[in-house]
């Protein structure tokens, strides 16, 4: 192999670099600086493929044609970390938000946000703050983005609230207003997700049966998905695959009637909801962790606390499986976040205790067994109320 070396190169006319043709290979320990800019002096009839670094958004480009024109590289990863306690190591990122404590003479929301690495065991970590306190919301995520929409501003003499608020996983930035707004005010509807889309089904106070869904990426009102639950009810069951999206059990009124059905969408499409199967018992308010194959339900009430884990195959049709048991016997209203292989709860009500629950469990969701202990709530027990908790990395993406 011939080796040659010179410090530049330029065409004899015009100041213009070579034209290298053949197979060519270039190698160094170094490093390769690429053309840059800002985003207003993108220069237009490249050839495809064209790879330039854009100052304005700190990221490399690449022109995908006349009509497509730029796109940004962006390099994704679930692996964060740089806290403290169960947060301390670099993994999946799990966000607690909102939610209510103990008080007199109402449960007042809070807008406390508590962090996890869910590949570690440990305390949460007090992570920031959610734009507007908030119990009830409903909660889920992109690989960037974490959401909290709706949700109720206390217990018992508050309204419902039509704001969806988020944070960015990788920062401690607190959560602000997205500008965009639900269909309607609603509280205690639970939410699944995929990498793009953000699906809020049912609710509470008053009841409803809509579905609605958010592009993540957007900060624009939610939409209507065109289809609705076989009945309203609130406090559900999510899980979701990166297609599939699969909503079950809750409640009409408490006390009142309880549900054990499953229904299931298509996250990407609209206009249709089917039925999966069934839970072994009527309950709602429990916690539930996804990986790509495989939904988790865990605990609830309807009517009597459980301390039940169950299982389904996201990508088939039919009735739960016995997973095991809960070690933190009887927890209504947890917190839920999951990677694609752990599943991670706690807080929320056991009966027969008056304080809230801090304690965490986890499980492996690949495997059958019962909860093990991960840690505790840092701050104080807590309840949520509905489905808050969503991560970086969990079986959607």
């Amino acid at each position: 192999m011939s080796e040659l070396n010179a410090s530049n190169f330029k065409k004899e006319e015009g100041g213009q670099g070579p034209d290298i043709i053949g197979t060519t290979e270039f190698t160094s320990p170094y490093f390769m600086v690429p053309p840059s800019g800002t985003t207003a002096q993108r220069p237009s009839g490249c050839a495809p493929g064209t790879l330039r670094f854009n100052t304005d958004i700190g990221s490399l480009e690449y022109f995908k044609g006349d009509i497509l024109g730029w796109e940004s590289i962006v390099k994704t990863t679930p692996n964060l970390g740089g806290l403290t306690n169960s947060a301390e190591g670099t993994g999946t990122r799990g966000l607690f938000a909102g939610g209510y404590i103990s008080g007199s003479p109402v449960n007042p929301a809070f807008n406390n946000v508590d962090a996890i690495t869910i590949e570690t065991l440990g305390n949460t970590h007090d992570f920031n703050n959610l734009a507007t306190s908030v119990l009830g919301a409903a909660n889920f995520g992109s690989r960037t983005r974490c959401i909290t929409a709706g949700g109720r501003t206390v217990s018992s003499t508050g309204s419902n609230t039509d704001l969806i608020q988020y944070c960015v996983f990788s920062t401690q930035g607190d959560y602000v207003d997205s500008n965009g707004d639900l269909t309607a005010a609603n509280a205690y509807s639970n939410a699944l997700s995929n990498q793009t889309r953000g699906i809020i089904a049912g609710g509470g106070n008053p009841y409803v049966n809509t579905i609605q869904y958010v592009t993540m990426a957007s900060l624009g009102d939610a939409q209507d998905f065109n289809a609705d639950l076989h009945a309203a009810k609130g406090y559900m069951f999510a899980m979701n695959s990166s297609t599939r999206g699969v909503v079950g059990g809750g409640v009409y009124c408490c006390p009142g009637a309880y549900y054990n059905t499953l229904e299931y969408v298509t996250i990407q499409t609209t206009g249709t909801i089917s039925d999966f199967g069934d839970i072994s018992t009527t309950r709602y308010e429990g916690a539930t962790a996804s990986s790509a194959t495989r939904g988790v339900l865990m605990g609830g009430y309807g009517p009597g606390y459980t301390n039940i884990i169950e299982y389904l195959t996201m990508a088939s049709l039919g009735n739960t499986v016995d997973f095991g048991d809960l070690t933190n016997q009887n927890a209504t209203g947890s917190y839920s976040a999951c990677s694609k292989t752990r599943g991670v709860f706690g807080g929320g009500y056991v009966a027969p205790a008056t304080p809230y629950s801090n304690i965490i469990d986890y499980i492996q969701i690949a495997t059958t067994g019962n909860s093990k202990d991960f840690g505790d709530f840092i701050n104080f027990g807590r309840r949520s109320g509905s489905h808050s908790g969503a991560s970086n990395n969990h079986g959607g993406l």
